[in-house]
């Protein structure tokens, strides 16, 4: 069947499995093929796509949770939106989420994924106790904290095996509500100010006006927030708004892209301003709508995510935002964030700085931008998010990736490059 990631590019033919159990998978990881694991399709690029695919969202059970720790044991299959439902009104929220909860836990893993708190909690990886895994050999092992087959996992795009399930940390709350202050900015040099006077806040993340120019460059709102402290905790999923076709690719254009831009900054009020929004509002506003992919049209999108070191953030972004601007390739889903340290883990994204994910249709001209802009990434020690990419060019990669040969020996050494691969992976040689 044809099978696409969440950008709906590339679309390839695949033959799909389900994963039932570890008697069924290991008879198929010895099979004389390659395949690549695939949770929920989230993922923007071609990191979970190949002519095998193994899809593992229907390995989705709980297994055990302890109340006195918050350590929950469930299936790699699991979404972090069941775990929410679930756990929330227990009084307990996973401690690191991404800007949606429709991934699974083991997709959750194998990118390292991070939220609008890296600076206070870092990656998802943090908050996993240890995972078994099915090796190519079909041999299931246990990895902890610190191993070199932890480090090479989470953050190893799904290229050292099948993960079966995690023990992973979750946070105890006392509210379903988080209370938010939105700071409006007028300039790049605003809202790094702002961020910074905030940093001390669990929560922040900035939609950012790519568009905008001269004086005005880098204008945002800026959100920060933490948990309310009222005890209600009558978490239900909220009623789904729905995209129930592809649209035309014209509509999506500068123009429309500009008016969103101008009417999404001028609702806001001027200054600082504070309101009390729910978990969903807060953290995943696009889960709202159901197959909001289809705006971009049937030729489908990326979405390009880089990260500056922090002392280069402030040029580099200005460099970038000045290109995009002059390109007229816009992004109404342009995203800002602070992260703190890095982690050990071999191809993790997130490093002290900024980073900034941004939406583009696919079009004529559009990866000669995005070629423009690596070169920036890489001149100011950048890097680009794997999750994210479906185009970077190898040389491009490699050069913000520090342990980048100690993956690519580890799978080596271990056969893991005989039988877990996606198109990413060849591109990129990973």
């Amino acid at each position: 069947m044809n099978l696409f990631s969440w950008g709906m590019y590339p679309k390839i033919k695949s033959n799909i499995k389900n994963l039932e159990n570890k008697k069924q998978l290991k008879k198929y990881i010895l099979e004389d093929k390659e395949f690549i694991a695939y949770g929920n399709g989230r993922s923007y690029g071609d990191s979970a796509l190949n002519k095998n695919i193994l899809n593992c969202k229907t390995y989705d059970y709980f297994i055990d949770f302890d109340e006195k720790t918050g350590v929950l044991h469930c299936q790699a299959g699991v979404l972090l939106s069941d775990i929410i439902e679930t756990f929330v009104p227990k009084g307990w929220f996973l401690k690191v989420t991404p800007g949606t909860k429709l991934i699974t836990v083991g997709g959750a893993i194998a990118s390292d994924v991070h939220g609008k708190n890296h600076h206070v909690e870092g990656c998802f990886s943090s908050c996993v106790e240890e995972f078994n895994i099915m090796l190519e050999n079909g041999k299931v092992v246990t990895s902890k904290k610190g191993d070199e087959l932890f480090l090479a996992t989470c953050s190893g795009m799904g290229l050292t095996g099948v993960i079966l399930d995690a023990k992973i940390v979750l946070k105890k709350i006392n509210s379903k509500y988080i209370n938010q202050t939105t700071i409006k900015t007028k300039n790049l040099k605003e809202t790094f100010d702002f961020f910074e006077k905030y940093k001390h806040m669990p929560y922040s993340v900035a939609w950012i006006d790519c568009l905008a120019k001269n004086e005005n460059l880098g204008k945002c709102l800026l959100m920060v927030g933490d948990f309310h402290d009222d005890g209600k905790l009558d978490f239900k999923e909220k009623k789904k708004k729905n995209i129930p076709f592809t649209f035309p690719s014209f509509i999506l254009n500068n123009l429309s892209v500009k008016i969103f831009n101008w009417l999404y900054y001028k609702k806001a009020k001027d200054g600082i301003s504070n309101q009390k929004v729910d978990i969903d509002t807060f953290f995943y506003p696009l889960d709202a709508i159901k197959n909001w992919n289809r705006i971009y049209g049937k030729n489908g999108f990326t979405q390009y995510q880089f990260i500056l070191s922090k002392e280069s953030s402030f040029e580099g972004l200005k460099e970038i935002l000045e290109e995009i601007a002059t390109s007229g390739k816009g992004s109404f889903l342009a995203v800002l964030k602070l992260y703190g340290e890095a982690n050990k883990n071999y191809l993790s994204f997130p490093m002290e700085g900024y980073s900034l994910a941004l939406d583009f249709k696919i079009q004529k001209g559009l990866f000669e931008l995005l070629d423009k802009l690596d070169k920036i990434v890489i001149k100011y020690n950048g890097r680009i998010y794997l999750t994210k990419d479906v185009r970077v060019k190898k040389e491009i990669f490699e050069k913000g990736y520090p342990y980048i040969n100690q993956f690519r020996d580890f799978r080596k050494q271990n056969n893991m490059d005989k039988k877990f691969h996606s198109l990413q992976s060849k591109r990129l040689g990973l």
